[in-house]
């Protein structure tokens, strides 16, 4: 028997060896995967990181001015289909980040009827009122969850990037324009709010990587053995094009652009029968995939405009009335109805303008530098740095050594820059942002080039202009919205800038909690949604722009909004009888000289009026 335990003990640190050996065969084959798949490990620690701050950033922030319409429109879209809410903007992506609400169950006070004497605005316009009116116990919850909805589109361009600029840069490239995304603070103020703009990034991007996809699997091809090869990519392209068409209207640029591909295709193969077969063939699927998908976002619903939007386009269009009313009614046999009108209400916008303020200037019209100059105050100025020597680099790649890799990036930044230097909306660097992720991988690339060979003064500035922006994300958060660098440091940020530049709402909870903390619940204000969300908190909101120019209000505290400090957001004559242009700008230049009592978020300045 003691022959036998003494056996036992003898074999237990082998039996112990032999239950380790599969631990360590498990270990190092996580290694060698980790190991092969590297740059996929970083790329998901940096949108990790990305994704972390983009939510504590909305459990600190309240939601903007645009988001008190966009959330209550898009559960309306869902729930009812009344798609003639907020037309101005196609309902996907307000669709589904209200996807959540399904769950919540918010109270739905029905939408104003439609009768012959109703206002338009009140139409398009007042429902939300009623819905977070109904839902002000469960403000929270409902503002919540659709903005963490948001949070899944912005770390996908984020692994689009990646795989983009992998494809035509290598690894390297790659993880440096990731870098260079989740760093951007225009990046980390939009990427996480319920509009359109950070969507039409990624749908822009992701177009143009599809249509080079498109072009590389046709261009593999030696023959074509029958008319329906390779019809995959063809459905792929038109379901990626008609996602763009119903992220932001903007994006109906890409429409010319898809035409003369296709029409580039079928010219250079009419001689040959069976690919002049294919590309008739890819050109039709891809219409009837666009076709299908707008439909379908549509609930396949052609209601007849109603009759405020009609007098709207009477209003607006006078002269081609009938005209626009034509168009609609013929077109809406293949287009959804309020497709066609949010398409209308787009135009009618870009041709009226939209009042704006440029460092001291005033218009509605805008100016063709107000991108550039607003891209080189509220981008960082390592990656300003960084995207001006690659924008150089670029050029010489292309002139001199004929990269047409470069194509796939360079066009589609011309092409927009192009629209927005010509647009008469000029009311937030948002708007310029389907042309940053090109821009991202462009200085990536350029990064990489730098680093080859081991080159010593490549990682030092890699490592000198990565940890500035690092720094300035850091210092800034969660207050991304009015971020500016230090090329704006002279005068305040609503001197150079206006509207969601500078001040867009979301810090009105930190106000409110800051008055109700000293027993204040009424307060003097003009607010970019502080009428609406102020309420929410148990403050009221008095406002001070219906009030006489010279008036001294009666609460103890004042809050003005930098976009009001900047004046280009007073309301116009039409609101405010009486009131001359340059009243407007002036009226409440008592308050900018004076030091605030406290300030939210960078944009939300508050004064002390009474003891």
């Amino acid at each position: 028997m003691e022959d036998a335990l003494k056996q036992k003990l003898e074999a237990a640190p082998s039996s112990g060896a032999a239950r380790g050996e599969p631990i360590a065969h498990h270990v190092a084959a996580i290694r060698k995967l980790l190991g092969a798949h590297w740059a996929e490990v970083v790329c998901a620690a940096l949108l990790l990181l990305m994704a972390v701050n983009l939510c504590a950033a909305i459990s600190r922030k309240t939601i903007t001015n645009d988001e008190i319409v966009h959330i209550p429109a898009g559960y309306y879209h869902l729930v009812a289909g009344e798609f003639q809410l907020n037309n101005e903007h196609p309902p996907l992506i307000k669709m589904w980040a209200a996807l959540p609400l399904l769950f919540v169950q918010p109270d739905e006070p029905p939408p104003p009827p439609n009768t012959d004497d109703e206002n338009f605005m009140e139409r398009t316009w007042g429902f939300h009122a009623r819905f977070w009116q109904a839902n002000r116990e469960r403000f929270a919850e409902v503002t919540f969850w659709p903005r963490v909805m948001m949070i899944p589109i912005t770390l996908a361009l984020g692994v689009l990037i990646f795989v983009f600029a992998r494809k035509l840069f290598g690894e390297t490239a790659a993880l440096i324009a990731v870098a260079l995304y989740v760093l951007e603070p225009t990046v980390l103020a939009h990427g996480r709010i319920v509009h359109t703009d950070l969507p039409a990034a990624f749908a822009y991007l992701l177009f143009f990587f599809t249509l080079h996809y498109y072009a590389e699997t046709l261009g593999r091809q030696q023959s074509v053995d029958s008319a329906t090869a390779y019809t995959g990519t063809a459905l792929l392209l038109g379901f990626v094009c008609g996602v763009a068409l119903l992220t932001k209207f903007s994006m109906v640029v890409l429409l010319p652009v898809l035409i003369v591909c296709l029409g580039v295709r079928l010219w250079r193969t009419w001689n040959e029968k069976r690919k002049r077969s294919q590309a008739l063939l890819h050109a039709g699927l891809v219409a009837a995939v666009i076709l299908f998908l707008v439909n379908a976002a549509f609930y396949f619903t052609r209601p007849p405009l109603e009759a405020s939007d009609v007098r709207w386009v009477a209003l607006k269009s006078a002269p081609i009335f009938s005209e626009i009313i034509t168009g609609v009614r013929v077109l809406s046999k293949v287009i959804p109805t309020y497709y066609l009108f949010g398409l209308y209400n787009v135009l009618v916008h870009g041709h009226y303008g939209h009042a704006t303020s440029l460092m001291g200037q005033y218009n509605d019209l805008g100016w063709w530098y107000y991108f550039p100059v607003a891209f080189a105050l509220k981008t960082t100025i390592p990656l300003l740095l960084i995207i001006v020597l690659a924008l150089g680099w670029t050029a010489w790649r292309l002139l001199v050594k004929r990269d047409r890799r470069f194509l796939i990036l360079i066009v589609p930044v011309g092409l927009y820059a192009a629209i927005a230097l010509t647009s008469n909306i000029n009311i937030g660097i948002r708007h310029f942002l389907p042309v940053y992720p090109f821009l991202f991988i462009l200085g990536g690339a350029f990064m990489a080039q730098l680093l080859q060979g081991r080159n010593k003064l490549g990682t030092v500035l890699l490592v000198v202009l990565f940890g500035w922006m690092s720094f300035e994300a850091a210092r800034t958060f969660p207050n991304y919205t009015p971020y500016m660098n230090q090329l704006a440091s002279r005068h305040p940020h609503w001197y150079y800038l206006s509207d969601s530049n500078v001040e867009w709402g979301d810090d009105v909870g930190e106000l409110a909690a800051y008055l109700k903390a000293r027993g204040e619940t009424r307060v003097s204000a003009a607010l970019s949604g502080g009428w609406s969300t102020l309420a929410q908190y148990g403050v009221e909101y008095l406002d001070m722009v219906s009030m006489p120019k010279d008036a001294t209000p009666e609460t103890r505290y004042v809050a003005i909004g930098a976009s009001f400090l900047n004046g280009s957001v007073v309301p116009g004559d039409e609101n405010v009888v009486g009131r001359r242009s340059f009243e407007r700008m002036d009226l409440f230049a008592r308050y900018r000289n004076r030091k605030p009592e406290a300030v939210f978020g960078n944009s939300i300045y508050l004064f002390r009026e009474h003891e």
